[in-house]
């Protein structure tokens, strides 16, 4: 049984159903949403192939079905649609219901994420023997140093707070259900061995840097969108 494709698409109906609300409204954002799904999810579907292929994590046919392409199964594929509309819905409910505000200093908050770019690279380089660890953590300095580049007001803004904050609770949820069964399965030197549960720690890092990218890409794309219509 392909376990995996349903519990995407179970993930998949309650945003896509809840994106008619008129005061969320998210199904008027979709112009803005799909393209910046496009060069996000590419890459991370580029490395899912490769470190599939390397044998950092592997899929269990008993859950995920036996069908592949280039390695991966039918409920990975759609894994990069349904998390990111997922996550970006939670981020527009949030925009919809709350006010918004700014918090701390810009230049106290552009001076942690130096910091925090610096001190990934660094444990990156200290862990560059585990494969899946060291691209985890890179992936978080990048994305940092990338939102710093193009959108660097999201650091102050509390909607992005709440934005990962929601999106975590979800994907510790959703990836507790991959990993605990296992549909997905981690090769113990690519990883610390550190778990959240059944969750490695190195997850949590990947879940971070991917749904940042993915705020980037929108935002980038949504500030370009509006600018095309005035």
């Amino acid at each position: 049984m392909n376990l995996y494709l349903i519990i995407t698409l179970v993930v998949f109906a309650a945003p896509f159903a809840l994106s008619f609300d008129k005061k969320v409204a998210f199904h008027t954002k979709w112009k803005q949403l799909f393209p910046s799904l496009l060069p996000v999810s590419a890459f991370y579907l580029l490395w899912d192939v490769l470190v599939t292929e390397r044998g950092d994590w592997a899929f269990n046919p008993e859950y995920a079905g036996s069908l592949r392409l280039f390695g991966l199964p039918s409920g990975e594929w759609l894994f990069f649609l349904v998390v990111p509309y997922a996550c970006i819905f939670i981020l527009e409910v949030v925009r919809a219901y709350f006010p918004k505000k700014k918090y701390g200093n810009r230049k106290i908050v552009f001076g942690i994420c130096i910091v925090m770019i610096i001190l990934f690279i660094i444990l990156a380089l200290v862990f560059r023997a585990q494969d899946y660890t060291t691209l985890a953590l890179l992936s978080v300095a990048v994305w940092i140093a990338i939102a710093l580049l193009f959108v660097p007001w999201i650091f102050q803004e509390i909607h992005t707070l709440w934005f990962f904050l929601l999106s975590i609770v979800a994907f510790l949820l959703v990836n507790g259900m991959l990993t605990y069964l296992p549909i997905v399965t981690y090769h113990p030197d690519a990883i610390w061995g550190i778990r959240i549960v059944s969750i490695p720690l190195e997850d949590l890092f990947y879940n971070i840097a991917m749904l940042g990218l993915y705020l980037v890409s929108y935002e980038t794309i949504g500030r370009h969108t509006a600018g095309k219509s005035r």
